[in-house]
C-alpha cells in the first residue's frame, strides 16, 4: 500500500520528461521513490542524446538511485506505461509499486506487472497524454524506433 500522493510524485517524472524533450529526446521521465515519498533517483529517456538504446527513463532513474540491498520498499513513477524492458527491470529488482502517468498512447507491461504482484496506479494524467500525443505526431520516426517498431503499425 502506498503512503503518499501519487500525483504529487508524478510532477518529478513529468519535469524529467520535459527536460528530455528540451534536449531533443523522447519525452518520457521517471523517478524512483521510497514508499514514504523520499526521492532516490530521477531521469529521462536519453536514447537519442546518448546514442544508447538501453537508456530508458526508468533505467536512468534506477541507475541514479544507486545500489540498495533491496527495492521492495520503492515506487517507480513514470510518465508512460513501462515497456517490456522497463517492466522487466521492475520485476528483476522487486520494485513494489509503479505509478504511471498515462497508458493511452502506449500500453506496455503494466498489466503483466499487476498480474505478478506489483502494485499499479494508473493516473491517466492529461498533461502526460498531451505531451506524448504531440511528440508522436511530430516525431513518429523517433517514437517507433523507441518502442521497437519498424512502422506506425502494431507498436511492438
Amino acid at each position: 500500500m502506498v503512503s503518499f500522493d501519487p500525483a504529487s510524485l508524478l510532477t518529478v517524472a513529468h519535469a524529467e520528461a520535459l527536460a528530455g524533450l528540451a534536449e531533443g529526446g523522447v519525452p518520457i521521465g521517471a523517478a524512483l521513490f521510497t514508499v514514504d515519498g523520499e526521492l532516490l533517483g530521477k531521469g529521462h529517456n536519453r536514447r537519442v542524446q546518448d546514442g544508447d538504446p538501453a537508456m530508458h527513463a526508468e533505467t536512468a532513474a534506477f541507475r541514479a538511485a544507486g545500489r540498495r540491498s533491496h527495492y521492495r520498499d520503492t515506487v517507480m513513477v513514470t510518465t508512460l506505461s513501462p515497456c517490456w524492458y522497463c517492466s522487466g527491470l521492475v520485476r528483476q529488482f522487486g520494485i513494489g509499486h509503479v505509478v504511471i502517468g498515462e497508458a493511452a498512447t502506449f500500453s506496455g507491461g503494466h498489466d503483466w506487472l499487476a498480474e505478478n504482484g506489483v502494485g499499479i496506479t494508473l493516473l491517466s494524467d492529461a498533461a502526460c497524454t498531451e505531451l506524448m500525443t504531440r511528440f508522436i505526431a511530430e516525431h513518429p520516426e523517433l517514437w517507433y524506433e523507441d518502442i521497437g517498431a519498424e512502422t506506425s503499425g502494431s507498436g511492438t
